[in-house]
């Protein structure tokens, strides 16, 4: 009996090893998210801290840069909001996988409903976080005065 409690415990804990690499690569990725949100965040204060010492060319450019920043911090927090939302959906079903060991109920539907809601939630921020990036690079302008378009 003990055996098979043994066993029944490292069964559960190597199914727990599978969602553990993927709460590693969400957080990589929260980390990558963090990093563009404060790169942001960062530029957009200095040209608010620019804005009134510029020419009124300038600062229309600078609010167009300013309105690019604004969308893209807001695809970075969807991004980062669906990714701890995904962490923690991996946290509990850890957790679930344990406390159903521990009182030997069938608590499978309910980590297979966490997996999914994880994966899902993975999926949407590394959307958000592509969308960003393509806006990103639309925004780039090359020492050009035009945006470059898509494809070109």
């Amino acid at each position: 009996m003990a055996d098979n409690g043994l066993s029944d415990i490292t069964h559960t804990i190597q199914l727990a090893v599978a969602p553990v690499f993927l709460l590693s690569a969400l957080g990589t990725t929260l980390s990558v998210l963090t990093t563009r949100l404060s790169r942001i965040i960062d530029r957009a204060r200095l040209l608010e801290s620019q804005l009134d010492t510029l020419p009124e060319v300038e600062q229309r450019r600078a609010h167009t840069e300013l309105a690019t920043l604004s969308r893209r911090a807001r695809l970075i927090h969807r991004a980062l909001t669906a990714g701890v939302g995904a962490a923690l959906s991996v946290c509990l079903l850890i957790t679930l996988a344990f406390v159903g060991y521990l009182t030997q109920t069938n608590l499978g539907p309910g980590v297979a409903v966490l997996f999914i809601l994880a994966m899902g939630l993975f999926v949407f921020a590394l959307v958000s976080f592509m969308r960003e990036a393509v806006l990103s690079l639309d925004s780039l302008r090359f020492g050009q005065h035009a945006v470059v378009p898509r494809g070109s």
